[in-house]
């Protein structure tokens, strides 16, 4: 939100400086972005032209001799086809920055003739976009002195970074109300615009709707026999300072009120519009010229003011084309209506338009100023362009019902610390527009027209606080507690930041991917649905929320290795969406390896051979990291069961599952389908994992968060070697399982160390090995303990597997 400080004061009775109001509108919560003091502007002076001279080597050109006001003239030479001896213009010499040519002036020589500074026209001052000739200005003008100052362009530009909950500050009266609340002067008030009526307007309105919040009124006012001319000069400086450009003085005055008040208008062409106006749903497949020169698509979601020809403005957002008003309108038709915000929001961001009168109505405008606005937008009118009112047509408006706030006073030192009185708050509420009624510490208060925003209790604390002062709240630290805290965190942040820490500690580094990815990518990955398709996509190629980390993570492997990076291991922990309910949205850690990117490292096998390093990434890669990742959220590792196979997207026999019981999947790993990387476009060796965080059940509460004592045993622990001859499809797991089940108390590890297949085995058999470590507690074994465990061992596996024990 962009004003000069002069257009300020037109509204605000102050005498403080430039830097006391934009100190002063920080504190209040409408913080200054940027001031534009207009120093550029500075070194322009008033100067004249004493002769001027034909130049001799250049016919277009002229020599001449400025009167500057200070010491001898100065000589320049100039192409303008209005010089001449006598004027009077601004001068800009050697050194100064002209800012439309972005350049900075130094003495030059122009065949043969040197120039010592330069006579300007509008366009290199940015007062318009004349460049026809040099500025011209009136004999009296003062020589010598400031042509910023003469001319009102050193009126500072201010711009204050709005929050969506203030529209009532999307208008400079509304800035200077806040202020002038605030204690930095007084709000001006202007008298209620009067002039003559006659006769009606002609042209009637119909609300067609069926929801009347769509359009909750509408005025409209016929003015005949205007002249529309360009907007006076004071008018199109303040618009261009603001960075609207001027057009004419209808339009120019719309846009005037849209800034000066918050109060978006429109004006049609009453020659251009055929027959009545209705406010109507807009019908599929309509389409409309609008003023930016484009064609918009319209829908039943659009609202539309259309005539009998069919469609003249999209409601509150942009008008057509065909009713503009432009130097031969002589009747003009002026609308102040109210629109629904979350309708002018949607239709906007459907359309893909930006306009002022969008960002005012889709934060809401005061009701009661629709007719007011019109009133005063109507004299504007008739003191620019002249012309006859009609009197007003409006429908639809039934008035402004105040919300009502039940207000203890106490709440102001509860929420904030600050000791206000009752008579501050009610004072500043009072300041502020709200109507105090009641007495004692709870009282009720109603809400302006204006302050949409405003629905309970904390909204009128935060009123008090910010025009009591937020720099008198003190600090204080907080309070200290004799017990420890309990934990602060839930189980999911926390489970959150440990796969993270595990996952970087393997050598993994995080990757922040789109949560939108296409809808074909979507589809390969199980997703696609159409309840999870964006309404409004901001490309193409990102139409459909993720239901998986996966395809972010690989286009963002394949892109580091088009740019040479081919060995990348990359995760990311983040949301990926089942469905479009609050409980579809799942919190997975999700990770991929190209290339050489092992836990052992990068690189060619031959120079890294070491460390066992230089290999491509296979899928017990990817099994680990799931695995690290289950076992830094501190789940029970005895209890993870891996199954063969994964979803459709992994490579058959090269991927598994992760399970917890019989039921729940906590993950799945593996290296990718071929055809699931043709269709992506990625190549190279690549192994991922996605493992759900949210799937891992809470921990079981526990009477204290300290740890148990270490218990080490004092007893030698020992190894045993079994090799067990079985089905090939019986899965080494499940032997694993077997063995650690035979005696939970003596066993305390099991790991495979070689797998065999061979003709003396028999057909369709293999040999597992297993190491299986035994840990005494009570005591040292003997011959026929370790005896008796070997049985229950084999008997264990027998069972379960089938294996028999290799002889």
């Amino acid at each position: 939100m962009k004003f000069t400080l002069s257009w300020l004061k037109d509204h605000l009775e102050t005498d403080a400086t430039l830097d006391e109001i934009c100190t002063r509108l920080t504190m209040i919560g409408l913080e200054v972005e940027d001031v534009d003091d207009k120093a550029a502007f500075r070194p322009f002076i008033i100067a004249k032209v004493l002769s001027a001279e034909k130049h001799p080597q250049a016919d277009r050109l002229k020599v001449l001799s400025v009167d500057t006001g200070k010491g001898a003239p100065i000589q320049v030479v100039c192409g303008a086809p209005n010089a001449r001896a006598g004027l009077v213009g601004a001068f800009a010499a050697s050194g100064t920055y002209v800012p439309d040519i972005d350049v900075t002036l130094s003495v030059g020589n122009i065949r043969g003739v040197e120039s010592h500074g330069m006579m300007c026209s509008e366009k290199e001052l940015m007062i318009s976009d004349n460049h026809e000739g040099i500025i011209d200005l009136p004999e009296d003008a003062p020589i010598g002195t400031s042509y910023a100052a003469y001319a009102h362009l050193d009126d500072p530009v201010i711009e204050i970074n709005l929050t969506p909950n203030r529209p009532d500050c999307t208008s400079i009266y509304g800035i200077a109300r806040d202020l002038a609340a605030s204690g930095l002067g007084t709000l001006k008030t202007r008298p209620a615009p009067s002039f003559a009526i006659e006769g009606e307007t002609p042209v009637k309105v119909k609300l067609d709707l069926d929801d009347e919040k769509l359009c909750p009124g509408f005025a409209l006012r016929l003015v005949r026999g205007v002249r529309n001319g360009p907007s006076p000069r004071w008018m199109q400086q303040r618009l261009l300072a603001i960075g609207l450009r001027p057009i004419n003085a209808l339009v120019d005055i719309t846009n005037y009120m849209t800034f000066d008040q918050g109060r978006p208008m429109h004006v049609f062409d009453a020659a251009k519009v055929s027959g009545n106006l209705t406010v109507r749903r807009a019908r599929e497949g309509e389409t409309v010229l609008a003023l930016d020169q484009r064609e918009y698509k319209l829908g039943p979601n659009n609202v539309v003011i259309a005539d009998a020809d069919g469609i003249e403005s999209i409601g509150g957002i942009m008008g057509g084309e065909h009713s503009g008003c432009d130097e031969n309108t002589t009747d003009v038709l002026i609308e102040c209506a109210l629109w629904d915000p979350m309708n002018i929001a949607k239709s906007g961001r459907g359309l893909g338009i930006i306009t002022d009168a969008r960002y005012r109505f889709e934060r809401g405008v005061d009701p009661e100023y629709m007719v007011p606005g019109l009133e005063r937008t109507t004299e504007l009118v008739l003191e620019l362009c002249g012309g006859t009112p009609a009197k007003a047509d409006v429908v639809g408006y039934k008035g402004y019902q105040p919300k009502i706030v039940d207000f203890p006073y106490w709440e102001v030192r509860r929420l904030t610390g600050l000791e206000v009185s009752t008579e501050e708050s009610k004072d500043i509420l009072t300041r502020l527009g709200f109507v105090v009624s009641g007495s004692g510490e709870n009282v009720s208060v109603a809400v302006p027209s204006w302050r949409p925003d405003v629905g309970g209790k904390a909204d009128l604390v935060e009123e008090v606080m910010r025009i009591h002062g937020v720099d008198n709240i003190k600090p204080a630290p907080l309070e200290s507690h004799a017990a420890v805290n309990g934990k602060i965190l839930t189980t999911l942040q926390i489970r959150t930041r440990m796969a993270k820490r595990a996952l970087a500690s393997r050598g993994m580094l995080e990757a922040v991917t789109w949560s939108f990815i296409s809808q074909e990518q979507a589809k390969l990955f199980g997703g696609g649905s159409p309840a999870l398709k964006l309404a409004n996509p901001i490309a193409a190629e990102m139409s459909d929320m993720r239901p998986s980390l996966l395809p972010g993570l690989l286009m963002a492997a394949q892109r580091n290795a088009d740019k040479g990076y081919g060995d990348v291991a990359i995760f990311e922990v983040s949301g990926t969406y089942e469905n479009d309910r609050p409980e579809g949205q799942r919190r997975v850690a999700g990770g991929i390896r190209r290339g050489t990117a092992s836990l052992t490292g990068s690189g060619r096998m031959w120079s890294n051979n070491l460390k066992s390093g230089g290999k491509p990434v296979d899928v017990f890669d990817a099994k680990a990291d799931a695995l690290a990742v289950i076992e830094a959220c501190g789940l029970p590792m005895g209890n993870i069961q891996i199954e063969q196979g994964g979803p459709e997207w992994y490579h058959p026999g090269r991927s598994g599952t992760i399970k917890m019981g019989p039921k729940v999947v906590l993950g799945y790993f593996g290296e990718f389908h071929p055809l699931t990387l043709e269709a992506l476009d990625v190549s190279g060796a690549l192994c991922g994992f996605e493992v759900y965080i949210d799937a891992m059940p809470e921990p079981k509460k526990k009477a204290t968060r300290t740890k148990p004592a270490l218990e080490l045993s004092p007893f030698q622990a020992v190894k045993r070697d079994f090799a067990f001859v079985v089905d090939k499809g019986v899965e080494a797991g499940a032997i694993l399982k077997a063995a650690s089940g035979a005696d939970r108390k003596l066993v305390t590890g099991v790991n495979v160390f070689d797998i065999f297949e061979g003709g003396s085995l028999g057909e369709g058999k293999k040999s597992v090995a297993i190491e299986v470590q035994i840990q005494p507690v009570e005591r040292t074994l003997t011959d026929e303990d370790f005896e008796a465990l070997t049985q229950k061992i084999v008997a264990s596996v027998t069972k379960f597997t089938g294996g028999v024990l290799r002889s």
